[in-house]
């Protein structure tokens, strides 16, 4: 029979408490005991931490209402170029096995508005499938004149060896770029025409190093993935950036749509590639040489979402596993520099954030049991001491995404409401295998390729990919995470046979996160809809339209 327990009242140094089972009632007195106090340890200590991290996510927020005047816009730079004193840039693109993608990228930049004698572009090839004819093709056709637009600057560069990954191709590029000021763009970005003008002239201001844009999404609504990702970078774009580069603290250029002084990559140290972003790396570097950020919020730059679960944990891991790499490098360096104490603080914030996948793992492990001995010991107890370190840890989570959609969508952000669970799902439990993974070998010193996220240049729904010429294999990853989603599903059943109700809620967001990144990851490709030519065949049918 199912059994429940209800609390009477606290007892000596126990709780007292009644459970029934069929039509038989016992009572039980619960005493403070080694085990449970060896268990709790380790479960509030993580709590705590976790809930630190969630409090720092208010205080993005703060800081991005706070220092609302000192944002910085694109019509409105402190200083600007004369006419006809425009600095020289060079458009690097850095690209690997982007078949799919990289004729709509050139396209792109090619209609970027700058003038022509004063502008080059470096398509940075280290691919070793057919993208290096299907590039060599677009740079060919464009150099000499295509469509409607007469010939452009480009330069295709090809590289016979990897070395140093991205960072490596673009430090290649330097070699031979004629440009005081350098952007750069991934192979899935598609910058607007208007994009450099509306950016050169913030490096009128002599101590400016770098401007990054914010990144907006192609295939947004292509399908529940896509949707829950760009609530997650919307976060990241809005409130991170918005609130660090507005409270004159330390960010970081995110490896696309930014463009940098030139003079500032050699002096920070150059193109360095010991950690997987490399990007923050010099953007830490050059900051604490004196050099100055900004973020233009107003600047979209649009970019394609990954549209397959592995991709976007490979995406993400790589991420993860990066930015522990620049905080073991760089941290010390910011520690022991003349930056003000509140700087430090951030920039420990955002270079240690992803140790809260780890402690998500640990948490994981220890929930039921602590759970368990929670309600032996009180629900006062837990209302007072659980509850708070939950909410801190979750809801500050569901608050920052619903911010920045508000910020980003003031008409039509409540549309993102049901959405917020499973970004509170996908992003804080469903990543915690791969993530955890990563942040490990990063801590451990495990070195590991430059993983690129494979883009198939899709938009629409029903749309169909190409996404089985570059899909990885699985690997046990997927059925881990469907096994401890089935664990939390026992938690779930046993909250409810034990009358815990308000943690279930809690409980369901482990259950959806980690099945639904491991059922995603195992069925990818199997639901895509639509018919004709896949991408591939579009490439080769008609490979060089004029206009995309």
């Amino acid at each position: 029979m199912l059994g429940t327990a209800v609390q009477l009242a606290p007892r000596g140094l126990g709780h007292y408490w009644r459970s029934h089972y069929g039509d038989k009632t016992f009572e039980h007195l619960y005493r403070w005991n080694w085990f449970d106090t060896t268990l709790l340890i380790p479960y509030f200590c993580v709590m705590l931490v976790l809930a630190f991290y969630g409090i720092h996510r208010y205080q993005l927020v703060w800081l991005y209402y706070r220092n609302r005047k000192n944002e910085a816009r694109s019509a409105e730079p402190p200083m600007r170029f004369a006419a006809g004193e425009l600095p020289f840039l060079t458009v690097q693109l850095p690209i690997f096995n982007e078949q799919f993608v990289v004729n709509r990228l050139v396209d792109s930049v090619c209609r970027i508005e700058y003038p022509r004698d004063r502008f080059e572009i470096q398509v940075l090839d280290d691919s070793t499938d057919e993208t290096r004819e299907v590039a060599r093709g677009v740079v060919e056709r464009y150099a000499t004149g295509f469509g409607d637009l007469p010939p452009q600057p480009v330069h295709y560069i090809h590289r016979t060896n990897r070395h140093g990954y991205k960072a490596g191709a673009l430090d290649a590029g330097l070699q031979t770029a004629k440009g005081e000021l350098v952007a750069i763009f991934d192979a899935d970005f598609q910058p607007p025409a208007d994009w450099a003008m509306r950016v050169v002239h913030h490096f009128a201001e002599p101590g400016i190093g770098m401007v990054q844009t914010r990144w907006t999404h192609l295939n947004r609504d292509y399908s529940f993935l896509t949707q829950v990702e760009a609530i997650l970078l919307d976060g990241h774009f809005v409130l991170e950036h918005g609130g660090r580069s507005r409270a004159g603290v330390f960010f970081n250029f995110n490896g696309t749509a930014g463009m940098w002084r030139r003079r500032v990559i050699g002096e920070a140290g150059g193109w360095q590639h010991d950690t997987l972003t490399e990007d923050t790396d010099l953007s830490y570097r050059a900051q604490l040489i004196g050099w100055k950020f900004k973020y233009l919020q107003d600047v979209e730059c649009p970019a394609e979402l990954p549209i397959e679960m592995t991709a976007f944990k490979t995406q993400q891991a790589r991420w993860a596993k990066g930015l522990i790499q620049t905080g073991k490098k760089i941290l010390p360096r910011v520690l022991e520099s003349d930056a003000p104490w509140h700087t430090k603080l951030e920039a420990w914030y955002h270079l240690t954030a992803n140790v809260s996948y780890p402690l998500m793992i640990v948490l994981s492990v220890l929930l039921m049991p602590a759970m368990v001995i929670r309600s032996w010991q009180g629900y006062i107890q837990m209302l007072l001491i659980d509850v708070p370190l939950f909410l801190a840890s979750t809801a500050s989570v569901s608050t920052f995404y619903l911010v920045s959609q508000k910020e980003l969508h003031r008409k039509t952000w409540w549309k993102s409401l049901p959405y917020i669970p499973f970004v509170l799902a996908l992003g804080g439990v469903g990543l915690t295998i791969s993530n955890t993974k990563a942040v490990m070998e990063a801590f451990f010193g495990v070195q590991s390729a430059f993983a690129r996220t494979p883009k198939y240049s899709v938009k629409k729904k029903g749309e169909k990919s190409q996404a089985k010429v570059y899909r990885k294999r699985l690997g046990w990853m997927p059925w881990m995470e469907l096994a401890i989603g089935a664990y939390f599903l026992w938690t779930v059943w046993y909250a409810i046979s034990t009358e815990n109700y308000f943690t279930v809620p809690f409980l369901l967001l482990f259950v959806f996160g980690y099945w639904y990144t491991g059922l995603l990851s195992l069925l990818q490709g199997r639901f895509e809809r639509g018919s004709g030519a896949t991408a591939g065949q579009e490439i080769h049918e008609k490979p060089y339209p004029a206009g995309i």
